[in-house]
Parts: C-alpha cells; structure tokens; sequence
C-alpha cells in the first residue's frame, strides 16, 4: 500500500527575489497523485495502514461539499479495495468534487451542521454494528496523519533557512514540525491558516506535536474565513499560475503562497534567506470557484 514517492522540489523565478537576495523553493506535493495528492496521502498513508491491520474494509470520514479530504479517500478506497462512506456537512447538493467522490464509489451521507458537530455520535450511530467500519476524522486529523507528514522533511534534498504550510486542522504543520525536530534542523516553521481569527490554530498544531517546538503562526492571510476570498487573492492566483504553469487552489496553497510573496515584499527575511512553500495539492478545490474568477 505504498506508491509514495519523493516529491520534486522546484524553483519559483521572481524577479523581485533575486532584487532582494531570496530563493524561493516549492515541495510539489501535488504531483504524488492524480486525486490522493499533497498532504491528503500523507495522511491517509498510516491510517490505511492501521485499518488493513485491523482488518477494516469500510472507511467513513467527513467534510465540507468540496473537500478535497473526501475525494482523496474514494480514491484511495477504490485503488487499495476499501469501502467509503463519507458524511458531508450540509443540504444536498451536486458538484464537481461530489460527482467524482460518487464515481469513485464513496456512499455520501448530507449531515445538518448541528449533527456533523458531533462525528463520533454519527459514526456510532450509524456503524456502531459494522465492526468492519473504520473511523477517519474530517481531513484525517490524528496522529498516525502527522506520523504521515513528518516524512516530508526526510525528503528534502537540502536545508532551507524557512518552511511555510497552510493549515486547516493543524495535522500538517504538526508532522512537519516533528520531522524537522527528529532531524535537529534550525529551519523557521511557518504556518499559515486559511481561517479568520484563526490564533486557536496554535493549540491545534501543538495537540499532534511530539515535542515541544517554536514556529511562527500568520494567522493574518485569512482572506475573511475558510474557502472565502479577495480579489487580491484571486489575482494573485492567476498571476502565479499564468507566470509558471503550477496550479494552486484559493482555499489552502494560494492563501500560504499570497502570505509567502507578502512578507518576501515587506522584507519579513534576510537577504541570503532559502524558503520552502509546501503545495499541499487539492487543486480540485478550483472548481468549486470557477465563477469568482473574472477573466
């Protein structure tokens, strides 16, 4: 159960960088796989695991209409011969994300907001007697996720003076910061939450952490709340994506690469500064805000 393989690290050209002495390096975590892409394999990687040593056949996790967590686990229960059901958070409705999730034979449950609150009453009350259902927490948030992510920094091919993630349960950030800490590396951690307000992400991140650890939280790039966004976000999108061919979704890898180019502008590093952006893939998130691009 292991196609993993090392992501490339590539090489962002900005002319304003080499202006200010800084090299800009993105992990392309998109590239993994088609569909089970960036940190959403990572972290299904252990999990799959542990449910095919517990002799589990069916997966049942949750998310939001367009949660790339959910395509992620169709596509992996179909390619390693699980069942899913996923539990999504809301009315009815059909999309893109959705559509594929059903092709891909993932059973889909639409959960009221107040219900989908509570996951573990859900999954209990609808599996409590299939001892073959195996419990995934929305985005795969657990430890045997950020045991997952850790392997990142295994993977890199060099040092580099600072490392950005978005965030959204904080499971990601968290492996990362382990993996640096189990390698003695001076590496800055970076994370980014794609939330409003979003200082509680701190408490989130440290939950998964193995040892204790000082990393920065920009809590500022949250461009009004999760999956919102601006027209300064949506412009730089096109403008990053048009100028090197790499495809970033506004919910997650657009908003951690708009705060990276900020704080680059705003002299936030040292000249001579090396930076590594992680894509985190779920560029299917794309779709789900095909109108709010103006062209």
């Amino acid at each position: 159960m292991d196609f993993q393989f090392n992501s490339p690290v590539h090489k962002i050209e900005d002319a304003s960088f080499t202006d200010k002495k800084i090299e800009l390096y993105l992990k392309r975590d998109d590239l993994i796989h088609p569909l089970i892409s960036g940190n959403k394999w990572r972290k299904l990687k252990f999990l799959l695991a542990d449910a095919r040593l517990q002799h589990k056949t069916h997966l049942v996790t949750f998310g939001g209409a367009f949660s790339n967590h959910l395509l992620a686990t169709a596509a992996a229960g179909a390619t390693f011969g699980f069942k899913t059901t996923g539990f999504v958070r809301g009315e009815k409705v059909t999309n893109d994300t959705l559509f594929m999730c059903s092709l891909l034979g993932m059973h889909l449950i639409f959960t009221d907001r107040n219900s989908y609150q509570h996951k573990q009453e859900l999954f209990s009350s609808n599996f409590a007697n299939l001892p073959e259902a195996f419990f995934i927490d929305e985005g795969g948030a657990s430890a045997q996720a950020a045991l997952g992510c850790s392997e990142l920094v295994t993977e890199l091919p060099e040092d580099f003076d600072h490392l950005f993630c978005a965030c959204g349960t904080g499971t990601t950030a968290a492996g990362i910061l382990n993996g640096l800490t189990a390698k003695n590396l001076s590496t800055q951690f970076h994370a980014v939450p794609v939330f409003k307000n979003a200082g509680w992400m701190r408490l989130e991140i440290e939950k998964y952490l193995l040892k204790e650890a000082s990393f920065n939280l920009h809590s500022q790039y949250g461009f009004g709340g999760y999956a919102k966004t601006t027209p300064d976000l949506l412009f730089f999108i096109k403008k990053f994506i048009a100028a090197t061919g790499i495809l970033i979704d506004p919910v997650y890898t657009g908003k951690m690469l708009f705060a990276v180019y900020d704080l680059i502008n705003k002299n936030y590093f040292l000249p001579g500064s090396k930076i590594l952006a992680v894509h985190t893939g779920g560029i299917f998130g794309l779709l789900g805000m095909k109108k709010q691009f103006q062209f």
